[in-house]
Parts: C-alpha cells; sequence; structure tokens
C-alpha cells in the first residue's frame, strides 16, 4: 500500500463526513486501511489510459486489480486475467463454504470514455484530489466504484468473514464501446443467483446543503438501439428536378418520426420510483408523476412528463434522429440519403418489434430500415427481490439513517443486460452520492467527492455480508 498513513490523512481532511455525504465529522474513519486503499487505487487506475483504440491500457488496469486482490488474500489462480482484442477482462473468485450454492457476482467495468486533454481544467489521466473531490476520467464511471468494491472485499477478508456462497467480482473492459467481454463474462457466470451492479443506481445529493436527498436502485434498463433509414434514387442533374427527391423523402419520414410518441408505459417499478420521486420534483412534475402512477392514460400527466427530458425517457420508448446524411454533389439530384435512428426502448420489447412500428410511421414503402445495433440486447425488468431489497436498504441505513430508498430504471445501458438475458437478476446499487449538476460521467473535468468513501466502504461490507451468506 502507497502512503497508506497520507492517504487515511487526506480522507479524514477531506470528507469530514460520517455516515453519509453531508454530515458532520464525528470521529476516526471505521474502516481507514481500506478506505485508503480504495482511494489509492483509484488514483493508479485513473492513471491508466484505459480507452478502446491504440495504447489502450485497460488490461494494466486488470494487471492492478489483480494485484490487489492477490495481495489482499485471493489465491492467484482464483484471479484470471483474460485479453480479448486490445481490452482484457478480469475474473476473481472468493470460494464459499457451501459449493452447490450460486454465486454472488459484483459486476463492473475498467474502461472508460475518451478525454481529451487539451479540452480539460487538468490532464484526465492524472488524478487530483482537489477541495473534496477526486478529478479524473473514470472518478465518477467507475474507477472509484471499481476499488471501493475490491477493498471492502479485502477488508471482509481480514475481517474474518466467511461466506456461505462464492462472491465473484467481474470487471468488463469495453462496457463504453462494444460489450464484447460483457457478454462474454455473462455466458461464464451464468449461474449466479444475483448480479449486484456496481455501475448502476445511486444517490442525489441535495443542490444547497450537500446532504443525501434520496438513494435509488437500479432494477432495469431501457435498451439501446440504432435504426439505418435509407433513399436511394437513380438522381440526375440539378437543373431538372423531379417531384421524387431521396433527401425530401429522407427529411419527410424523419419528421413523422420525430413527431411521433411511443405508448406510454408503467411497470410495477417505474410506479414505486414515480410515487417516491415525485417528492423530490417540483409542484407540476411532482403532480404529473403521481398521476401517471395512478393512471397511464392521463393526457395532462403524459403532456407534462413528455416535455421534460428528464422524465420523458421514464415513461415509454424513444426514438430520435441522431445523424443524417445525403447527396453526393452540388450541382446533382441525390442518389443517396441516410439517417440514423436512435431508441431507447422500454422493457418488454424486443428491437424488431420497435423498427416495424418505426416503418408504420415513416409511411414511405421506399424507405428501408435495417437494425445496426451494436453491443445491445433487449431485456425485462429483474423482479422486485425481497432478500436483495432487505439487503441494500439495510446497508444504506447504516450509513444514512431515514434517507428514502427506492427503484428506478435506467435510460442508458449497462452490463446488467447480458446477464437479465440469461435470467439472472441483476440490480445496480452503487452507494455514491452526488449533486445532479456535479455528474460529469463522460464529460469535462468529472470528479467525485471524496467523502462518498467512508460510507461507501461501510455499505458494502454490509451487502456483501447479507447476500453472501
Amino acid at each position: 500500500m502507497k502512503n497508506i498513513r497520507v492517504i487515511a490523512a487526506t480522507l479524514a481532511l477531506g470528507t469530514g463526513m460520517v455516515a453519509g455525504v453531508g454530515a458532520e465529522a464525528k470521529g476516526p474513519a471505521s474502516h481507514p486501511q481500506a478506505e485508503a486503499q480504495a482511494l489509492d487505487l483509484a488514483k493508479q487506475a485513473i492513471a491508466l489510459r484505459s480507452v478502446r483504440g491504440p495504447g489502450n491500457q485497460t488490461p494494466q488496469v486488470a494487471a492492478l486489480y489483480k494485484s490487489a486482490l492477490v495481495a489482499g488474500g485471493f489465491a492467484d489462480g482464483d484471479v484470471t486475467v483474460t485479453p480479448v482484442d486490445d481490452t482484457a477482462y478480469l475474473i476473481a473468485r472468493w470460494h464459499g463454504s457451501d459449493p452447490k450454492a450460486k454465486p454472488l457476482v459484483i459486476s463492473g467495468h475498467m474502461d472508460v470514455v475518451e478525454a481529451k486533454p487539451s479540452d480539460w481544467q487538468r490532464d484526465p489521466f492524472t488524478p487530483v484530489v482537489e477541495n473534496g473531490y477526486l478529478f479524473g476520467r473514470g472518478a465518477t464511471d467507475m474507477k472509484l466504484d471499481g476499488t471501493l468494491a475490491i477493498a471492502a472485499l479485502i477488508e471482509l477478508r481480514r475481517e474474518g468473514y466467511k461466506p456461505r456462497r462464492d462472491i465473484v467480482i467481474e470487471f468488463s473492459g469495453d462496457e463504453e464501446t462494444t460489450m464484447k467481454t460483457s457478454a462474454i463474462i455473462a455466458q461464464k457466470l451464468a449461474d449466479a443467483d444475483l448480479v449486484l451492479n456496481i455501475d448502476g443506481g445511486g444517490g442525489t445529493l441535495d443542490e444547497a446543503t450537500a446532504k443525501p436527498k434520496f438513494w435509488t436502485w437500479q432494477g432495469a434498463e431501457k435498451t439501446y438501439a440504432d435504426f439505418e433509414l435509407t433513399v436511394t434514387n437513380p438522381g440526375g442533374h440539378s437543373s431538372a428536378p423531379r417531384k421524387v427527391n431521396a433527401i425530401n423523402q429522407l427529411a419527410a419520414a424523419l419528421v413523422r418520426i420525430g413527431n411521433y410518441q411511443f405508448k406510454p408505459e408503467l411497470s410495477d417499478l417505474t410506479r414505486a420510483y414515480f410515487v417516491q420521486a415525485a417528492k423530490y420534483e417540483d409542484p407540476e412534475t411532482g403532480a404529473a408523476m403521481k398521476a401517471f402512477a395512478a393512471d397511464p392514460t392521463d393526457k395532462q400527466a403524459i403532456a407534462t412528463l413528455t416535455a421534460n427530458p428528464a422524465t420523458i425517457g421514464k415513461i415509454g420508448t424513444t426514438c430520435v434522429a441522431t445523424m443524417i446524411n445525403g447527396g453526393h454533389a452540388l450541382n446533382a439530384l441525390p442518389q443517396r440519403a441516410t439517417a440514423n435512428i436512435n431508441c431507447r426502448i422500454f422493457p418488454g420489447h424486443k428491437l424488431p418489434e420497435i423498427m416495424a412500428e418505426l416503418k408504420t410511421v415513416a409511411a414511405d414503402p421506399a424507405i428501408t430500415f435495417k437494425d445496426v445495433t451494436e453491443g445491445s440486447i433487449a431485456t425485462d425488468a429483474s423482479p422486485m427481490r425481497a432478500d436483495f431489497i432487505a439487503a441494500i436498504t439495510r446497508g444504506m441505513k447504516t450509513i444514512n439513517p431515514g434517507v428514502p430508498v427506492f427503484p428506478s430504471m435506467a435510460s442508458g445501458a449497462s452490463d446488467a443486460m447480458f446477464s437479465r438475458a440469461l435470467g439472472v437478476p441483476a440490480y445496480g446499487a452503487s452507494p455514491v452520492f452526488i449533486k445532479d449538476s456535479e455528474d460529469f460521467s463522460h464529460g469535462l473535468n468529472e470528479r467525485t467527492p471524496i467523502s462518498n468513501i467512508q460510507p461507501a466502504i461501510t455499505y458494502y461490507l454490509s451487502v456483501f455480508a447479507d447476500l453472501s451468506k
């Protein structure tokens, strides 16, 4: 462990918190060695440019994590790093006392989105702790969360805990791009009892007080899809225009699709979310959320939620045009025009079903549709398992008593979808709290309050033990 005393001191000064972000300092950290290790590992991981393409250092992140796990008590043979193309994935197993029990899987990823140093205030791959924040690409998504889980598992071993079922921690190497390793891992761990995705869920801090408002766990996610629309035409000289023009045809279809709203939908999970989250919204939005939860055909509620970019994706499938290309010369009629429609599909629907609906909306048989989706698969919501809900609720109460806990559905995709597709329940349950205004995942100057470290370790110790008994 590098400079553990210095790191522990940094945590004590930088957090000033116990039992949740925003609390006053009440004493020394309860797990100082694990907390220091989590921050140290996160800084080392951030310094490795784990971005797809030339110079991808995801394999080095995997080696870093393996080294920490082996030093923390895992057998070398139980921690495997497997190269795949320019990346790699890691699977580590802590054997339980009952070989017949299905394993608990803790899931994360090591890769990050590209970051150009010239665009950032600080170099994205030079970790910096400043003003109580850890800065760097991956500080939020999700190198700190990954090292928190690693440090917590090592702490459990240090304290002498003996799991009944195997605990498997795994990290994919291309979650931000093709998700090839994500699918491989899910197949290898298809016998899991439950997957705890530490890259999903999380808490919201009050913008004014920085105290926890509420915490959500993720039980479902919308399916990512891309559909390519193409119109072809013989073309000709621009001085002799024709009624049928490839660009015009495509444009008209895109307008129809843009004006179309898929049927609003509600699930048990999203109903629970709307009822609870309504309390923390402005009066108009909150009233609409309650009304929609009571009646998903309520036109006024639908209109209000549809008009809000933060809520439209929560009430059904959305599809938007994201790219367009057409024509081949300034003085020629277009021979070809193409566009991409990106969809986020409500759980329970398959991609061909949505593409067929888009064809109907486009209302032009001359337009061809092609599914060009990569790295995504449709999945249903995970069941609202009582043992999981009890474990994460208990874990959250140990660090933030009184903070509301309720489910949510993610609009983006994660590794969890591959496990759900195989019938394995998967849940996002990160303990990290952040202000909405400071969530810079995938964006510039990514950062996370290091005050999360102490409570997160305590939370993971509780949850990992509860779910592996």
